[in-house]
């Protein structure tokens, strides 16, 4: 019987190299085959091994370029044949990652596999653009949604739920979506007046971070053109970020 690989789902992070986990890096740096997503940067596929089998799966909105049950199937696959697998992910495998669909197929398939866990984008554009997630006595929680449907569908959100002023909103892949999501919380009960701020390319060189308001934010966004991969960040938290020191980040991107 031929000897079955294995397969690491390795979260690489927000953006930011110096971001991996240890195991990440020590995976990376040793792979002989990498499966990987359009939201690894350069920076990171550079540290493979010069000699590494690379495949590009990526997917964006509107346009992918390798269905997920065929990323499944390619996983599989590849582990049949004896193959050490490095699938590489942004941020963290099993937050809007598909790592848990992928995790099911391998189990299914009797592949080994093991889950290496990365920084995910909400904690690190937000602590990159010195916005705190959480603050006593400002936001009690933290809420995480996608901004994307699957095949691009129409954005349906418990905006009833949603809608909490005690609590911090991130919104993944909401560049697209931004309009239907100020509306649908403004809808629900939650001030226009409330902070809003895009990250692009969070914790990388090209980072670039605004600060709109929910009632401003469409037409904000307009003007602006952020360009994906880029998060919301929804809640009383944006108007306390603080840059080296200083609380200025709000005052600053207006």
């Amino acid at each position: 019987m031929m000897h079955r690989g294995k397969v690491h789902l390795v979260g690489s992070g927000p953006g930011d190299p110096e971001l991996l986990t240890l195991k990440a890096a020590r995976l990376i740096a040793g792979a002989g085959v990498v499966v990987f997503d359009r939201l690894v940067g350069e920076s990171i596929l550079d540290l493979l091994p010069a000699g590494a089998r690379r495949m590009d799966v990526g997917k964006e909105t509107g346009r992918h370029a390798v269905p997920q049950a065929e990323i499944n199937r390619l996983l599989v696959g590849l582990a049949m044949d004896g193959h050490d697998v490095v699938r590489l992910k942004g941020g963290d495998p099993f937050i809007f990652g598909r790592g848990g669909e992928e995790a099911q197929a391998l189990a299914a398939a009797g592949i080994p596999f093991e889950v290496v866990p990365g920084i995910t984008a909400a904690s690190g554009c937000a602590a990159a653009s010195g916005i705190p997630l959480t603050l006593r006595g400002i936001a009690e929680g933290v809420r995480l949604v996608t901004g994307h449907r699957q095949d691009d569908g129409d954005l349906d959100l418990d905006w009833a739920s949603l809608a909490d002023p005690r609590c911090t909103l991130v919104v993944y892949m909401g560049v697209a979506s931004a309009e239907r999501m100020a509306a649908g919380l403004v809808g629900a009960g939650l001030p226009a007046d409330t902070p809003v701020a895009i990250i692009e390319r969070g914790t990388t060189p090209e980072q670039r971070t605004w600060v709109s308001r929910l009632g401003c934010l469409t037409a904000d966004m307009e003007r602006w053109a952020p360009k994906p991969p880029a998060l919301l960040v929804i809640g009383r938290v944006v108007d306390h970020a603080v840059v080296s020191g200083w609380p200025a980040l709000a005052e600053a991107a207006q």
